[in-house]
């Protein structure tokens, strides 16, 4: 059994314990855990919302990363385009933006066809890889799909997903990366990766919990614990301005040379040594907020 999961059946045996200790006069305890579950098999909506900050906002305000929100269908997703291509004068956000359009495509697709189609990220990863293939380029990768009441996730590379409960961290997907600053990248060059190298995390999510979808701008600079200061400030949960603040925050330590960072801590565990600061790069950040249908 995995961490994660033994939580998770920690948090509803107590959640089950709270409810046959409130029972009403008169109501049996087997009343109860029917009502327990039906309430456990609720469908679930995730509220999604998106901030983007290019690390050149004047020269290049595409920046390289891409973003898509099938708000109905209950998908987001993200791509960073590897920024060594302009080297060979190759822009790479041209195909992160061609990946997140085909994989927006794809999910419509798939819930045009049948409403009631559950979300494979990795095939839709696939697909939009294959409709990439005439662009050069290489990019990141992380579509996150909310499925019943459990998110399914396809990653490649440095972007990923970190999900909160009750406004204090509950998992975080795994990075792919060969090396320091390595990424796994898709791509159709033939030192590139493929798809089926993806990461497949799947998180059973309950109403209240926070997800937070970013590229490496944003995994590079905020800490987790820093995450979770600015959620836990906020009263109410409206994911286009917590998307924001998030952003913000990851772009103000972006820019700050003498502070401690993921960046910074990572290059001293693979290179040995210590530089303090942030990594200037573009920042995406997506919010999605999960309540009840």
């Amino acid at each position: 059994m995995t961490d994660l999961q033994s939580v998770l059946e920690t948090q509803m045996m107590k959640l089950q314990l709270a409810e046959a200790a409130e029972l009403e006069d008169g109501k049996s305890q087997k009343q109860c855990f029917k009502s327990l579950l039906k309430k456990s098999e609720r469908p679930l909506k995730m509220v999604s919302a998106a901030y983007y900050i290019p690390k050149d906002q004047k020269l290049k305000p595409q920046g390289e990363d891409a973003h898509f929100i099938c708000a109905d269908e209950q998908v987001i997703g993200t791509a960073d385009g590897v920024g060594g291509w302009v080297r060979q004068g190759i822009d790479a956000g041209e195909y992160a933006l061609k990946l997140m359009i085909n994989s927006a495509d794809t999910v419509r697709k798939i819930k045009a066809s049948s409403s009631s189609s559950a979300i494979d990220p990795k095939k839709v990863l696939y697909q939009a890889f294959v409709g990439a293939r005439k662009i050069k380029g290489s990019s990141t990768a992380c579509i996150v799909a909310l499925n019943g009441r459990v998110l399914h996730a396809a990653n490649v590379g440095d972007s990923g997903f970190i999900v909160f409960r009750d406004k204090q961290f509950l998992y975080r997907s795994p990075t792919q990366q060969r090396g320091f600053n390595r990424p796994y990248q898709l791509g159709n060059h033939w030192s590139s990766d493929r798809p089926h190298c993806a990461s497949e995390p799947k998180v059973p999510v309950m109403v209240g919990d926070i997800v937070v979808l970013g590229t490496d701008g944003l995994l590079d600079n905020l800490f987790i614990r820093e995450m979770e200061i600015i959620i836990e400030k906020t009263e109410e949960v409206k994911p286009e301005k917590l998307a924001e603040e998030i952003a913000r925050m990851a772009y103000f330590k972006s820019l700050n040379e003498d502070c401690e960072t993921p960046f910074s801590s990572t290059m001293c565990k693979f290179l040995g040594r210590q530089k303090l600061g942030g990594k200037k790069d573009d920042i995406t950040v997506i919010v999605g907020h999960i309540v009840g249908k």
